[in-house]
């Protein structure tokens, strides 16, 4: 329809990060951060009760400005990445993968989720905190839903619910889900306008991506310092012991994590693309993911690495990359999964066969409109956890474990957009000389 330029050019607001060694300094800060709150702990007896509460609510304050920077332009950011990714593309492309796109999509959470279930049954982190007095209210009579709900009633109306009566509403509370079905039928709609009406709509889209772009290199400045202050804040808090129990925990989601990214890589193996060669062109984006914990936030970067080094032609790397960043949270769902089981064991609770169906099909359902931002998987667990009737006292704690894991969590969610767009480019993408990716990919 009209020609655009590929989202990849909006890279360049992030290469100065990249040059920067950002990674580097996110993990000096992690451990500078534990040095400090080890010190700060009350537990430590070098300061009082009340000097350690003061100093943990300040060192919270740079990792809250960046959160709420890159929240503040997330949505305006996934809708014009969308449109553009949409307008790019022919109808005839939309039509033969885009339902394909999302079965996909579908299919690797659900093999997320069952990393992560199963994983933690095995290892049961929870009775580590079980044994250590377990988390506020445990021990106590807690009501656990028995049943499943009837899910062929409720089908009708989640299908109906999926298009938004009024989208500013859906925009207000971050309902992600039905903002990117809302915006996918206006980039639908706008690629059926003739070219004089179509322009200052995709000029308008193309400086909203600027501008997030610059709000976002802005924000990136902080994350150093939000590192720091997190990982000191966390542990002024809480008790040594406890951060031993924890520790196990976040092994735990590591763990996972990492069997995930190894279900990538069989999948690559199986459409004959060598995994290492894919691991070293993707470099880039992922430290900048660990270093941001915000796969929205490195979709230029994404994009261009997808081009560049992947070989995958710009029509498909437009259209999976911005929806990959917001329905395709492999690594969150895992994450949910895990952590809703190892606080049903911190509360010392035994769940039956179909309270693990139903938390299945709530990550499921919740992962898919998860905000690609820091701390954005805290929300949807909370709607996991009320599911099945586990407190959420406990996930004051699970917050800051959240936010360090986070960084982990988003390299493998932008690892998993990255291999689709491999995968569909073998079957839907323009084809490019295997010489090209090769050269192309880092020493």
């Amino acid at each position: 329809m009209l020609e655009i330029k590929p989202l990849n050019y909006l890279s360049i607001y992030l290469d100065r990060l990249i040059k920067g060694r950002l990674w580097l300094k996110v993990i000096i800060g992690l451990v500078l951060g534990a040095g400090l709150g080890i010190l700060l702990n009350p537990s430590a007896g070098l300061v009082s009760q009340s000097f350690s509460v003061t100093a943990a609510n300040w060192l919270d304050l740079p990792g809250q400005l960046f959160m709420r920077l890159v929240q503040m332009i997330m949505i305006p950011l996934i809708f014009a990445s969308i449109i553009t990714g949409i307008i790019s593309n022919t109808s005839e492309n939309l039509k033969s993968f885009g339902l394909k796109l999302l079965l996909y999509f579908l299919f690797t959470t659900v093999v997320s989720i069952v990393i992560g279930l199963t994983l933690t049954l095995i290892m049961k982190p929870g009775q580590y905190i079980f044994a250590l007095g377990g988390f506020p209210n445990s021990g106590e009579e807690l009501a656990v839903p028995s049943e499943v709900p009837n899910l062929l009633e409720n089908i009708p109306t989640a299908i109906s619910n999926l298009i938004p009566n009024n989208p500013l509403e859906s925009i207000l509370t971050g309902e992600m889900l039905a903002v990117v079905i809302f915006t996918v039928i206006i980039g639908v709609a706008i690629t059926q306008l003739n070219k004089e009406t179509a322009n200052p709509i995709i000029r308008f889209t193309a400086a909203i991506q600027k501008i997030c772009m610059i709000v976002v290199s802005w924000a990136m400045i902080l994350v150093p310092y939000a590192v720091f202050g997190l990982m000191a804040a966390l542990l002024s808090r809480i008790g040594i012991n406890i951060f031993i129990g924890l520790g196990y925990y976040m092994l735990v989601i590591l763990l996972g994590l990492l069997l995930l990214l190894g279900f990538y890589m069989l999948l690559l193996l199986i459409i004959g693309k060598n995994p290492l060669t894919f691991l070293r062109a993707i470099r880039e984006p992922q430290l900048l993911a660990f270093s941001t914990s915000s796969s929205a936030a490195v979709m230029p970067i994404s994009m261009r690495t997808a081009d560049e080094k992947l070989g995958v032609s710009s029509n498909i790397s437009d259209f999976v990359i911005p929806i990959g960043a917001t329905i395709n949270m492999d690594g969150t769902a895992m994450s949910q999964c895990a952590t809703t089981l190892f606080m049903a064991q911190a509360y010392g609770m035994e769940l039956t066969t179909m309270n693990l169906l139903l938390i299945t099909v709530t990550v499921v359902a919740a992962s898919i409109g998860t905000p690609a931002i820091p701390g954005g998987g805290i929300i949807i667990l909370a709607s996991v956890l009320q599911s099945v009737g586990i407190p959420m006292d406990g996930i004051i704690v699970i917050i800051g474990l959240d936010r360090i894991l986070g960084m982990f969590k988003t390299a493998v969610n932008v690892t998993g957009d990255l291999t689709a767009c491999v995968i569909f480019n073998k079957f839907y993408g323009v084809k490019k000389e295997e010489t090209e990716l090769i050269a192309a990919a880092p020493d």
